[in-house]
C-alpha cells in the first residue's frame, strides 16, 4: 500500500464510468463511494465497486439493460457481462439512504431514500468509508468529504463517522470490522472509537457466526493477522468469539520456549502470514496449542512443564470452535487434522520410514505437506530463527521418500496374469524372471513400456533358456535396486541430508 493519499485525477474503470456516466446522462447524480475510493485514494485495487445516486431503484432499473434487486435496503446490481474482470461484474447502486432503527444490533429497521448526497454518507461506519467521488473522463474529478476521511487517511486512523457510540450500537459487526480493516490497512483505531467498541462489544452476540467468521477469515488473511488478534483481544472482541484462545495469555512453558501460550501461537500464525500460506495452515497455526493451558502439569522429576495430551485434546477443541463459527466441514476436517497430529515431529529424536508411513495415512497425501508447515509455524513460534534444520529437512526427505513411487515391477504396463495368458505357462519363478527382464528393458528404455511391446517381448523372453531367462532377470533386478537407490540418493541430496 503506498504511504501518501491519492486524490483528483485518479484513474477510475471504464465499467464504472458507465454506470456513473448512464445516471448523469438520465439526469441524476451518480459519486462512486465507499470503500472503493478509499482504496482508491491509497493506492489499492478496490475489490469491488459501490454507485450511490439520488435515483429510485426503479429508476436505476430502467436506466439499465440488465439488473437485479433482491433486497429491501434499495441496492440494484448493474450486471456488465462483456467486462473479464470478476470485480467489475456487478456494480452495486444504492439510492441516497437514510435510516432508523436497528433492534436486531445489524440492519436497520426502516430505510428511506434521501436526495441529499450527505445523509447517506453520514450513516455510514468509518470517515475513510464517508468518502464520495464525482467521475470525469476516466478520473475522478472531485472529491466530497464531509468527516475528514481523507485526513484521516492521511493519518492512518480509522474513526467512526459522527457518535462512534450510535454507530456500534446500531451494528455490532462493525466493532470485528474495524479490527479487520485497521489490520488490512496498518491503521491505528482513534480513542473515542476504541471506547466505543468495547462498551458495546458484547452486542456481538447478536450477529450471526457467518458473518463473524468472514471477518474473523480476513484478518487472519491479513498480512499481519497477529497484530489483528493482539488488538481483537485487546479490544475485548476474542473474548466473545473464540475465548479459548485467552487462555493461553501468561501461560509459561517449558525452557524449548522463550514465549507464553498466546504469544507462541500469534507468532506461528505471523510466520503462516509472512509464507503467504493459506488459510487452513493460518488456521491450524493459530490453534495448534489451544489446550496447553490445560493439559500443563509440572513435572518434579525433569522440573519443567508437561503439556502431554495437548494436541488430542486441542483437536476436540479446534473442532467446537470451527464448528461454531461456522467454517465448511472440508476445512474443518483439515485443520483439525493438522492440529492433532501437529505434534509427530517434535516428539522424538528418531524415527522410521514405517511411522512417516503411518502418518501419511493418518492425515492423507493431500494434507502431509501442510502438517510439516505447521511443524515449521511451530518452531519458528518457540522463537527459534532457523525455519527448516537438520532434523526437519530428515522428516521432509523421509515424506518424500515414503510418497515415493518405488521403482518395481508394477510400473510396467503388463502384469504376471497377461504373461501366463500370452505365453500359456503355468504359475511359477519363470513368470517373476520375466518381469524383471522387462523391467530392464523399460528402464533402458522407457518408450517401450507399453502393452503391445512388453507382451510380445515376453513371448521371446519365454522361448529363452531357463539360465539364460534366469540371468537376464536377475540383472533387470539389479538395475531395479541400482535404479532405486539412485533416486532416493536424489531425494536426500535435495534436502541436505544423509
Amino acid at each position: 500500500m503506498n504511504s501518501t493519499v491519492k486524490g483528483i485525477g485518479v484513474e477510475v474503470p471504464k465499467e464504472v464510468i458507465t454506470v456513473t456516466e448512464t445516471l448523469k446522462n438520465k439526469g441524476f447524480e451518480a459519486y462512486i463511494v465507499g470503500g472503493c475510493v478509499r482504496d482508491l485514494l491509497i493506492g489499492r485495487t478496490p475489490k469491488d465497486w459501490d454507485v450511490t445516486t439520488n435515483a429510485t431503484p426503479e429508476e436505476i432499473i430502467t436506466a439499465f439493460p440488465k439488473t437485479f434487486y433482491e433486497n429491501t435496503f434499495g441496492t440494484v446490481g448493474v450486471v456488465d457481462e462483456n467486462t473479464t474482470d470478476e470485480s467489475l461484474k456487478v456494480i452495486e447502486v444504492t439510492p441516497y439512504r437514510l435510516e432508523t432503527g436497528y433492534s436486531d444490533f445489524r440492519r436497520p429497521d426502516e430505510v428511506k431514500f434521501s436526495k441529499h448526497l450527505k445523509d447517506d454518507l453520514e450513516r455510514r461506519d468509518f470517515t475513510i468509508n464517508a468518502l464520495a467521488a464525482d467521475v470525469a473522463n476516466g478520473k475522478i474529478a472531485n472529491i466530497l468529504d464531509f468527516h475528514n476521511g481523507q485526513k484521516d487517511l492521511k493519518d492512518k486512523t480509522l474513526r467512526a463517522v459522527g457518535d462512534a457510540n450510535e454507530r456500534f450500537h446500531e451494528d455490532a459487526l462493525r466493532s470485528l470490522r474495524a479490527v479487520r480493516i485497521a489490520t488490512e490497512l496498518g491503521f491505528m483505531i482513534n480513542k473515542e472509537t476504541e471506547e466505543a467498541i468495547v462498551t458495546h462489544v458484547t452486542l456481538l452476540k447478536h450477529i450471526s457466526w457467518e458473518r463473524i467468521r468472514d471477518e474473523f477469515s480476513r484478518i487472519l488473511m491479513s498480512d499481519y493477522p497477529a497484530n489483528g488478534i493482539f488488538l481483537a483481544q485487546r479490544l475485548g472482541i476474542i473474548k466473545e468469539i473464540v475465548p479459548e484462545l485467552e487462555a493461553g495469555i501468561g501461560v509459561e512453558q517449558n525452557q524449548a520456549h522463550a514465549f507464553d501460550v498466546w504469544t507462541h501461537l500469534l507468532k506461528s500464525l505471523q510466520h503462516a502470514a509472512d509464507k503467504k500460506w493459506p488459510l487452513d495452515i493460518r488456521l491450524a497455526a493459530l490453534f495448534h496449542d489451544i489446550s496447553k493451558p490445560e493439559t500443563r502439569r509440572f513435572s518434579h522429576e525433569t522440573q519443567q512443564w508437561t503439556f502431554y495430551g495437548h494436541e488430542v485434546v486441542g483437536s476436540r477443541v479446534t473442532q467446537k470452535i470451527l464448528d461454531r463459527l461456522k467454517y465448511p466441514r472440508k476445512t474443518i476436517d483439515k485443520v483439525v487434522k493438522l492440529v492433532r497430529w501437529h505434534m509427530f515431529f517434535s516428539d522424538t529424536e528418531s524415527i522410521s520410514l514405517s511411522a512417516v508411513r503411518r502418518m501419511i495415512a493418518n492425515v492423507g497425501t493431500e494434507n502431509i505437506w501442510d502438517l510439516m508447515n505447521v511443524r515449521i509455524c511451530d518452531r519458528i513460534g518457540t522463537g527459534r530463527p532457523k525455519e527448516n534444520p537438520y532434523r526437519l529437512r530428515k522428516y521432509q526427505s523421509m515424506i518424500e521418500e515414503a510418497l515415493h513411487d518405488p521403482v518395481s515391477v508394477a510400473m510396467l504396463k503388463i502384469d504376471g496374469k497377461k504373461i501366463m495368458e500370452v505365453t500359456k505357462i503355468t504359475p511359477g519363478p519363470k513368470i517373476g524372471q520375466v518381469l524383471n527382464a522387462l523391467l530392464e528393458d523399460v528402464l533402458e528404455n522407457p518408450s517401450h513400456n507399453t502393452a503391445e511391446y512388453l507382451e510380445n517381448t515376453a513371448k521371446k523372453l519365454i522361448e529363452l533358456s531357463d539360465e539364460e531367462l534366469k540371468k537376464r532377470g536377475e540383472a533387470g533386478k539389479e538395475l531395479r535396486e541400482a535404479e532405486e537407490e539412485k533416486n532416493l540418493e536424489e531425494i536426500r541430496k535435495k534436502y541436505h541430508v544423509s
